[in-house]
């Protein structure tokens, strides 16, 4: 089902972004470990300052420890980027499920909550562009481009809400994307609980744009 696959369609970079891949649970936990760091240094003070000096003191961890996974602080930030993805995207199969909305804009609006809850609970989050974190890859390397989230959102409501399938309802959902990471990220700029005006804005916005093209019956 198109819903499993929203998982799977991360971005990511071409080689392993952790130097040693944590397939142990044990190595797997200390890489959440640093990225939880990270996050809470990122909140603090932003991305354009953190070194992976902050992230080792801030997880009880040697300098060394946080170089056997990540060997700088660019590829740190991806990864902390590509884990905030992936729960987000997590998230939205979550909510889904739980929902089972009716209505394909209940399905959009339930996309759209995810991202104000990943806002307001998730560390870190508030400092990446979903966009950005989407397109992005570490300087250097081949950026691996799996298919993009409002495309894979576009099969979902294909097939779940008989939308028309194809290239211009994907296109129409990375419109509403870009548009959302706008007006929230402005939501949250001063507010960190979210400016409900520029949230129920976003809302609407999206809402309209979307019934203009499709009815607003499924």
């Amino acid at each position: 089902m198109p819903i499993n696959d929203l998982v799977a369609g991360q971005n990511t970079v071409g080689p392993a972004l952790v130097r040693t891949e944590p397939i142990q649970e044990r190595s797997a936990a200390r890489v959440d470990a640093l990225l939880d760091a990270a996050a809470e240094v990122v909140d603090e003070i932003g991305f354009d300052r953190l070194t992976t000096a902050m992230v080792a003191e801030r997880a009880g961890a040697s300098i060394g420890t946080v170089y056997r996974y990540f060997p700088d602080r660019i590829v740190l930030l991806q990864a902390l980027r590509d884990r905030a993805v992936l729960r987000y995207r997590r998230a939205v199969v979550a909510a889904i499920h739980e929902q089972q909305p009716e209505h394909w804009w209940n399905a959009v609006e339930a996309a759209i909550d995810s991202f104000v809850t990943m806002f307001r609970e998730e560390a870190g989050f508030r400092i990446i562009r979903f966009t950005d974190a989407e397109r992005s890859g570490v300087p250097g390397e081949e950026v691996v481009r799996d298919v993009s989230f409002a495309a894979q959102f576009a099969d979902i409501l294909a097939d779940e809400y008989r939308l028309p399938a194809g290239e211009d309802l994907a296109f129409r959902l990375e419109i509403v994307v870009e548009v959302m990471d706008s007006l929230i990220n402005r939501a949250f700029r001063d507010d960190p609980m979210g400016d409900e005006r520029y949230i129920a804005e976003a809302r609407i916005v999206a809402r309209e744009y979307l019934e203009k093209r499709y009815g607003s019956e499924s």
